[in-house]
């Protein structure tokens, strides 16, 4: 007589042998759908810089600008560039968000409470953009002031940067320096980079271009990679 034996229990989403840490998903590409926004990548106009429309059927374009800003003070420039891949071809369906402080070197947040420091009606340093199906990217905004650094330091003008992409499961965080800033040679972050990566965070104003145009392009592996920074 052959011994019947129990098949094992089945568990079901329920059961607490299947919990644990989940792994991060691969993301996208469906940013351009729902998160670049008209006029996100203006940070001091009324344009529609950011999203791309070619890509929303016409009766979802429906998001209206930004309302009218107040006085912004400082250098309006334009941050532009490619973002690659490790074999150099354009990502053309990233997103690129930025975070920097006003021309007088504060941000427009709660945590930055120095009143000595003025802020600007209307500019909230926040902006997002989707690249092109060249992998390119444009922001309009303001040349940042100087911020405070770790201790006493002060770090040299700069602007946070987030990098969303297919295939990249968490955001990549990088910053953009400008270069002719004397402050970059103290700078306790830059510092911190290989003297050789450096470049990779150095925006340069374009030569073929009237004054005011910033080139900075993002590599995301391979040779010349941008330097990405934990969070």
């Amino acid at each position: 007589m052959t011994e019947q034996v129990n098949p094992a229990p089945r568990l079901d989403n329920q059961d607490p042998g299947l919990f644990g840490q989940t792994p991060s998903q691969t993301v996208g590409p469906f940013f351009h759908y729902s998160l670049p926004w008209k006029g996100g990548a203006d940070l001091v106009g009324q344009s529609d810089m950011g999203a791309r429309p070619e890509l929303f059927p016409e009766d979802h374009d429906v998001l209206n600008l930004s309302p009218p800003r107040g006085a912004i003070r400082g250098e309006t420039i334009i941050l532009e560039g490619v973002v690659c891949d490790a074999d150099g071809k354009p990502v053309p369906d990233a997103m690129i968000e930025i975070w920097q402080a006003n021309a007088a070197g504060r941000y427009a947040s709660p945590d930055d409470d120095r009143t000595d420091i003025p802020l600007d009606e209307g500019f909230i340093g926040f902006g997002r953009a989707a690249t092109s199906e060249e992998g390119f990217y444009r922001f309009r905004t303001v040349l940042p002031g100087a911020v405070p650094g770790p201790g006493d330091s002060l770090q040299a003008p700069h602007i946070a940067v987030g990098v969303f992409a297919r295939g990249v499961l968490k955001r990549l965080a990088t910053r953009v320096y400008f270069a002719g800033q004397d402050a970059n040679a103290t700078d306790p972050i830059l510092a911190l980079v290989p003297a050789e990566r450096r470049h990779t965070l150095i925006a340069r104003e374009a030569p073929d271009k009237d004054g005011g145009v910033w080139r900075f392009d993002i590599v995301l592996q391979g040779e010349g990679e941008t330097v990405f920074f934990d969070i």
